[in-house]
């Protein structure tokens, strides 16, 4: 039986990042710039200190300066804000990212909406979030894009594909389908009240699968050839006690079905940082009105 192939996340997010350090000793060197990443963290969340850690260590290996900003969990709202309120004004910080989630006496929204669009690297400020729906040029949330490029390097022009994306989160879901739709596809966002999920997937070219439910989306509900995103990453308890992380597509089903498919870990994880890297050294680009290529003349 052929299996699918797969989608090295790794491998591409290690390229990508080499490319974002030549431009930002390019802009150093040239221009006398270096692009700054603020990572502001509230509490004591283990996972969050991972994503933290990552991202800073990455940000340093790309030449970019690493603000890091841990604070108590019990950090009220309007501290927050005028944190944030000071990066804003800090020329040396072009991007700006608040790692969710927040504690719950601090208004997520509200800590989105005070950054500054050109410095919300996420993507998700209103400003970024109506520029992506309307065809416009902003910051495009970063694990979206990451996906996106897996699936121009896996399948060049996307144009007239059909595409499921399963969730309609605004951190992955609605923000992949406009990616989508500015390919040229043919989208439907499928999600828990869909009727017929299965047949939904079964019809797709491209499944991006972003519900958070392990396994969910099974091998019989792939159509053969099909190109498959797992953005999902859950952490299952195993029967000997031990755990390992899973995403949202029954990958042992899958890829022996689809013609490419992205394993977890190892396939979307790391285009998200890549990405988020990315992200800063645009918006440090266009902070300085720098001339910098980018992948999309969009994005």
């Amino acid at each position: 039986m052929t299996q699918a192939k797969l989608i090295d996340g790794n491998a591409f997010s290690a390229a990508l990042r080499d490319q974002i350090a030549a431009r930002v000793h390019e802009i150093r060197d040239v221009n006398r710039v270096v692009p700054g990443l603020a990572v502001v963290l509230v509490g004591e969340d283990p996972a969050s200190q991972v994503y933290v850690r990552n991202k800073n260590k990455r940000a340093t290996e790309c030449g970019m300066t690493s603000f890091e900003h841990v604070l108590p969990i019990d950090t009220t709202e309007k501290h927050l804000l005028n944190l944030i309120e000071g990066l804003n004004d800090d020329p040396a910080v072009h991007g700006i990212l608040v790692q969710l989630p927040l504690p719950r006496h601090i208004d997520a929204q509200k800590v989105i909406e005070a950054i500054r669009p050109d410095k919300d690297v996420d993507g998700f400020h209103p400003w970024n979030v109506g520029k992506l729906a309307a065809g416009g040029i902003g910051l495009i949330p970063c694990t979206p894009l990451g996906s996106l490029m897996l699936l121009r390097d896996q399948l060049g022009s996307l144009s007239g594909m059909k595409a499921v994306v399963v969730g309609r989160s605004n951190i992955v879901g609605k923000p992949m389908a406009h990616l989508l739709i500015r390919e040229n596809c043919t989208v439907t966002v499928a999600h828990s009240q869909t009727r017929d999920l299965p047949g939904e997937v079964r019809g797709a070219d491209i499944v991006i699968a972003a519900v958070g439910k392990p396994g969910m989306i099974r091998g019989d509900w792939i159509k053969p050839g099909a190109a498959v995103i797992d953005v999902g990453i859950n952490r299952v308890t195993l029967p000997d006690g031990k755990s390992r992380l899973v995403g949202d597509v029954a990958f042992d089903e899958a890829v022996a079905v689809a013609g490419a498919i992205t394993p977890v870990p190892g396939g979307v994880g790391p285009m998200t940082i890549a990405c988020l890297l990315r992200n800063t050294l645009t918006a440090a680009a266009r902070l300085h009105c720098l001339d910098i290529p980018e992948a999309h003349p969009w994005a």
